[in-house]
């Protein structure tokens, strides 16, 4: 008798964001203060936080804390501290809703890349959740604005290697704290007028999970591509990498890869319900929407994201699943996001009504 796969399910969903506040009017005259008399071109592109799509996003630490220049012994220690304090809301939030103790998570997935720490964060905030002392730990570190996706495709094979386990992934990002004083470029420009923290908690169990299944996952790496987006490391700290026109590689190339990733499926985009992208900033969204042949203003969960929380890289596409949950989900999503490698990310979504 031949024994059908258990696919993982989405037993419970959580998101949380720090509780500094800082609105994008805030954030572009702080930035002004700091950059426009020692950088010619700031004013030019100061109309770059206009053209976000973000009115406002959330911080660890208070907005004058990132108006004093900080090295790398003060930015992880603000890490560590906001990270500890965001991981445990979030992922207390996902293990209560699943109707779970911290005890009965089997297997940790930690998604984190704006940040270094040995060890690692679900190991520092293991007593704080009552996680077991058997309990499989697993960080991954340099997907960036991918790790939502990736971490969702991680944990998915983690659930139905072990039908019946709960594992628990937590995608954990404080972009924020990378904010740099000394690198006058329009890359770090970019960051500054984009970037939040944020964390997002998936409970996920094969066998008998719930009524959203991950029917499938695919990734697409681009040869040649290293260079469009990552960090750069120095004694300041991470630095922020984009060196080509994202918008532009998304509107040529997504929509071929896409199409690449779903046939690896034996899938076609007629198949899918609802795209749910990962939204970089209000110029990929219209250049998703494009590429996958959308009407415009189709991704609007992607919208109403960007516009309350910032782009706060890797969790940021689950906040989108999760209005998109609470919208109520159609029979089938296909969750996408890109990040370095270059990388495409996808996860199949089938739900039950």
């Amino acid at each position: 008798m031949i024994e059908m796969k258990q696919t993982a399910a989405l037993v419970s969903l959580a998101t949380a964001v720090p509780p500094h506040l800082f609105h994008q009017g805030q954030v572009l005259q702080a930035a002004r203060n700091l950059l426009a008399d020692r950088y010619a071109e700031f004013e030019t592109l100061s109309s770059l936080f206009a053209n976000t799509g973000i009115q406002h996003r959330y911080g660890v630490k208070p907005i004058e804390w990132y108006l004093e220049r900080r090295g790398w012994p003060e930015r992880t220690r603000a890490f560590l501290e906001g990270a500890e304090t965001l991981y445990v809301d979030v992922a207390r939030k996902a293990i209560a809703r699943a109707d779970l103790t911290g005890g009965d998570i089997d297997i940790v997935v930690t998604v984190c890349s704006t940040g270094i720490a040995t060890p690692s964060l679900e190991a520092r905030v293991a007593g704080k959740l009552g996680l077991r002392t058997d309990v499989s730990r697993v960080p991954v570190f340099g997907l960036g604005c991918a790790g939502g996706v990736s971490g969702l495709s991680i944990a998915a094979r983690l659930a139905e290697a072990r039908p019946g386990a709960n594992v628990l992934l937590v995608a954990l990002e404080l972009c924020t704290l990378a904010v740099r004083h000394d690198e006058l470029t329009k890359a770090n420009i970019v960051a500054a007028s984009l970037f939040g923290d944020g964390a997002a908690a998936i409970v996920l169990r094969a066998g008998d999970g719930g009524a959203t299944r991950i029917e499938a996952t695919g990734e697409k790496l681009w040869p040649d591509t290293l260079d469009i987006m990552g960090w750069t490391v120095d004694p300041e700290g991470f630095g922020v990498v984009f060196q080509r026109t994202i918008p532009d590689f998304v509107r040529n190339h997504v929509g071929p890869a896409i199409a690449e990733i779903l046939a690896r499926m034996q899938l076609t985009a007629n198949d899918v319900d609802r795209f749910l992208c990962h939204p970089g900033g209000a110029k990929v969204i219209a250049a998703l929407e494009r590429a996958l042949s959308l009407d415009q203003g189709t991704l609007d969960h992607e919208r109403d994201v960007i516009a309350a929380c910032g782009n706060m890289s890797g969790p940021t596409v689950l906040f989108v699943l999760e209005r998109a949950c609470a919208k109520g989900l159609p029979p089938r999503s296909l969750l996408t996001a890109l990040g370095p490698g270059f990388t495409l990310s996808c996860v199949a979504l089938r739900h039950a009504a």
